[in-house]
């Protein structure tokens, strides 16, 4: 079978967009919001240093930065083939932290198309939303959402950027056991909890909608297994400390339900890395693969 045929277009539209500058929208938080995503990834009550704003250890969770991804809004749809927003699918998803989230802030998120990538039948799509300082432009985080369009291929393949190394690491585990693990039961109701960070689609709360993609029940949201996750390596190799985190990737492998329980096997290695993936233990799938966290000082896990 001969290749497709390159859209040379499309593909110059493509390097365009890439290089162009796009709107920013600004990302304003207080305290109740921090408070808010702590709750929504399963923070309880004891855990005062994320739910309660007088506490003097108060502070924002690493994965906090994944709500901005909200906030950036990059019109990328004309530039694919057949483009329909129900054949997308998250696939993975990449932060690096490069100083912490106060808890109150004011920023701005820059929206920009790191790359597009012709797989043959579909699409993967590479954004970067970039949490700034309005008035230094210094960068905070970054978020790299790799989102895969399926029916949207066929318009040629070329080069890859060159990205990250830690946003493209394979992160296969250690043909040994976990060196650690955290399980934790989700709440029933976390994902109607969880929608209050600005991600309102009705998938995770209408079962009327849900049911349309084959979920008799709406399912829970990827970025939430991902908040989870990163709170587990937190507590098991970061001393439970938020600026321990300085990235995290993971991919999304399988849908989660409100009220699984969800167990995250971590292994060491090296000093400041650990690769971690998700497991449903009622179902015994695994969510989130491939997956790693860099830390900013060596660990000293409590194994």
């Amino acid at each position: 079978m001969s290749a497709p045929e390159r859209d040379e277009r499309r593909l110059q539209r493509i390097e365009l967009f890439k290089q162009a500058t796009h709107p920013s929208s600004e990302w304003q938080y207080s305290f109740r919001d921090v408070i808010l995503y702590a709750l929504s990834i399963g923070c309880r009550r004891t855990e005062r240093e994320f739910v309660y704003e007088n506490d003097g250890d108060f502070a924002t969770l690493p994965s906090f930065a994944v709500v901005a991804v909200h906030k950036a809004k990059l019109q990328y749809q004309d530039l694919l083939p057949n483009f329909d927003p129900r054949m997308l699918l998250h696939g993975e998803q990449y932060v690096e932290v490069f100083c912490p989230l106060p808890i109150n802030g004011k920023f701005v998120v820059k929206p920009s198309l790191v790359d597009i990538q012709d797989k043959g039948k579909a699409a993967l799509v590479i954004t970067r939303a970039s949490i700034v300082d309005p008035d230094t432009s210094k960068v905070y985080a970054i978020n790299d959402v790799t989102a895969f369009v399926r029916n949207s291929g066929g318009f040629g393949r070329t080069k890859p950027v060159a990205r990250i190394a830690a946003a493209t690491a394979v992160n296969k585990p250690p043909q040994r056991s976990p060196d650690a693990v955290i399980e934790e039961q989700t709440s029933p109701d976390l994902a109607a909890l969880y929608r209050l960070n600005a991600d309102y689609n009705p998938l995770h709360i209408d079962p009327a909608f849900s049911s349309k993609g084959g979920f008799e029940v709406p399912i829970l949201h990827g970025l939430c297994s991902f908040g989870i996750s990163t709170k587990h390596v937190m507590q098991q190799y970061g001393k439970g400390k938020p600026n321990s985190i300085k990235s995290i990737k993971a991919q999304f492998a399988m849908y989660v339900f409100p009220g699984e329980t969800l167990r995250t096997e971590m292994w060491q290695e090296g000093p400041d890395k650990v690769i971690f993936q998700t497991r449903v233990l009622e179902r015994d799938v695994l969510a989130i693969t491939k997956a790693a966290a860099e830390l900013t000082s060596p660990s000293t896990s409590k194994l």
